[in-house]
């Protein structure tokens, strides 16, 4: 069981576009998950199982508490999927979220680094990397400690793991360079920042939308 799941939350554990998987289940505008509906994570078939995710509640709630079931997957005989690219033209002016040397970089292996960590000091500000609206705070993702997603327009996700402490809520509109959580750690050995952007649910190396200089 998952509390205070979003469907962006979903989104970013399943590696899906949250926009898919509202159409999918054809959510409505504000995307808000029913409890006692199931939640499908990919188009299947009719001769296919009903697998999915289950909301077990019966009042609909803008969050809920929320029940994973392997969903199937199908791979394309036709080819590789294209990958979303991060468009200059998407006039998305991106910032650093902490100022520190970079301790891993991104790697687009499956089981690689989905982000980048950057090194900071614990309680260090952490700056929304861009202007938009907070979708997610929580510790429902495994592996991100205290966690906040923030959605810019309609393709881009900022993701920022590993926070001390968290200063925004769900739904709050942020300026790009605003101070949104503190640096911590979630128990490992130096104090980080663990951040993504993804695109139309995928992530993408932060080093190809941020400036050149960290500072």
């Amino acid at each position: 069981m998952q509390v205070g799941d979003t469907l962006y939350s979903i989104a970013a554990r399943h590696g899906k576009d949250y926009r898919e998987l509202a159409r999918i289940n054809r959510l409505p505008e504000d995307f808000r998950i029913f409890p006692g509906q199931i939640l499908r994570l990919v188009v299947i078939s009719p001769a296919s199982s009903a697998s999915g995710v289950r909301t077990p509640m019966k009042e609909p709630v803008h969050t809920s508490s929320v029940s994973f079931a392997s969903a199937p997957t199908h791979e394309s005989t036709h080819g590789v999927k294209k990958m979303p690219s991060a468009l200059a033209s998407d006039r998305i002016y991106w910032k650093w979220p902490v100022q520190g040397p970079i301790l891993q970089g991104f790697s687009d292996h499956p089981l690689g680094n989905k982000g980048i960590d950057i090194s900071g000091k614990r309680g260090e500000p952490v700056l929304a990397a861009a202007e938009g609206t907070v979708v997610y705070r929580g510790t429902g993702l495994v592996g991100y400690g205290r966690l906040l997603i923030v959605r810019h327009g309609d393709r881009y996700l900022s993701v920022y793991a590993h926070n001390d402490k968290i200063l925004v809520s769900e739904g709050m509109q942020v300026k790009a360079g605003q101070e949104i959580a503190e640096l911590g750690s979630s128990g490992a050995d130096r104090d980080f920042l663990h951040f993504e952007i993804r695109v139309e649910g995928h992530p993408v190396d932060p080093l190809t939308l941020l400036p050149r200089e960290n500072h």
